[in-house]
């Protein structure tokens, strides 16, 4: 395993972070201590949660397993999304901060969170007193950093700005949905987040299980897996990305890295994804001890400059114009020699 610092603060964590979405829901108890097990044994230091992962169950069950163990882990959560019925159970305001920090330090059984997201936007409370939350739980010895999760880029830059003029603790990572089907993202959000020193925590790395090759382009898929038990399941859908020539492309170009270097599908798209720019970690999230091995066999795998190159072009999602296309580009950079020679 590898490691890098969370952001541009001095905490080290591993690579490849540990997702616990599946906890308690595709995953029960048991074999979700054993994917902890296995994941700290690879080298791996850093967990992620959140408070609605199963409606809180997903932390109680990373919980149980530190009072049971002395793996010393960088732990993650986030909140935002509604804990309960009432209109002051969702969002960012500091009501609901408080109360969702206090409930997720019960549920974790610790009396300190290393990382806090705010697990999304809220156009209702006033980004200044969501901030201002942030940096009293840091003051209070609640939380050590504040982090984003599925901002946009000038939802980032806004938050960045204002912590700055408040004097406040930065900002250390983003975390944001990048894999090879989806890397929009590099047109605005990268950028920020690399001019803020954000570091990249991605969600989705393998496209909801489209770039471990699982899934037929033919025939709409079965049995016991997310696109199996609900094909028209969120982004990863079915009938939506079956029907897409990208999509084939970038699978194409995964399969054929993976079978020339005889290894899985599911290493190659993370081994790309590890390496893009300002990536601190990569969030796993598997619902079996196998699927959690196999991705962990990615974590000193590198691609070569032709591979990267190859699934660079066949996911290249293809700005139509300017500012993103080719001439917008080209105006981002310039020799510094200047001038009209």
């Amino acid at each position: 395993m590898e490691y890098r610092t969370l952001g541009a603060s001095g905490a080290v964590v591993s690579t490849y972070a540990l997702g616990t979405m599946t906890f308690g829901n595709e995953t029960d108890e048991a074999g979700a201590h054993e994917q902890l097990d296995r994941y700290v044994e690879a080298g791996g230091n850093f967990v992620d949660t959140a408070d609605v992962y199963t409606a809180g169950v997903s932390e109680e069950i990373v919980g149980r397993w530190l009072a049971k163990k002395s793996a010393d882990v960088v732990l993650a959560t986030k909140g935002r999304f509604p804990t309960g019925d009432g209109p002051n159970d969702v969002g960012t305001s500091r009501r609901h901060l408080r109360k969702a920090l206090e409930a997720s330090l019960e549920r974790l059984g610790v009396d300190h969170i290393d990382l806090y997201q705010l697990h999304a936007w809220d156009p209702v409370t006033p980004l200044e007193e969501t901030l201002s939350f942030l940096e009293d739980a840091v003051r209070a010895g609640k939380i050590s950093y504040g982090g984003l999760s599925n901002f946009t880029g000038w939802q980032l830059q806004k938050a960045c700005d204002l912590i700055a003029h408040r004097g406040w603790s930065p900002l250390v990572t983003l975390q944001p949905q990048y894999n090879l089907l989806v890397r929009e993202i590099e047109w605005e959000i990268v950028p920020a987040a690399q001019e803020n020193g954000l570091g990249l925590l991605p969600w989705s790395p393998l496209g909801g299980g489209w770039l471990t090759g699982k899934y037929s382009f033919e025939e709409e898929p079965a049995g016991a897996t997310r696109l199996g038990e609900n094909p028209d399941r969120g982004v990863e859908s079915w009938y939506r990305r079956s029907r897409n020539q990208r999509v084939r492309d970038v699978v194409d170009a995964v399969r054929e890295i993976a079978e020339a270097r005889g290894i899985s599908m599911a290493q190659v798209a993370l081994a790309w994804l590890v390496d893009r720019p300002a990536i601190t970690s990569v969030i796993l999230g598997a619902r079996t001890l196998e699927q959690l091995d196999d991705n962990l066999a990615a974590a000193d795998l590198h691609l070569t400059p032709e591979e990267t190159a190859k699934l660079d072009e066949a996911s290249d999602p293809g700005a139509a114009d300017y500012p993103y296309g080719g001439p917008g580009m080209a105006q981002r950079g310039r020799p510094i020699a200047g001038g009209r020679s």
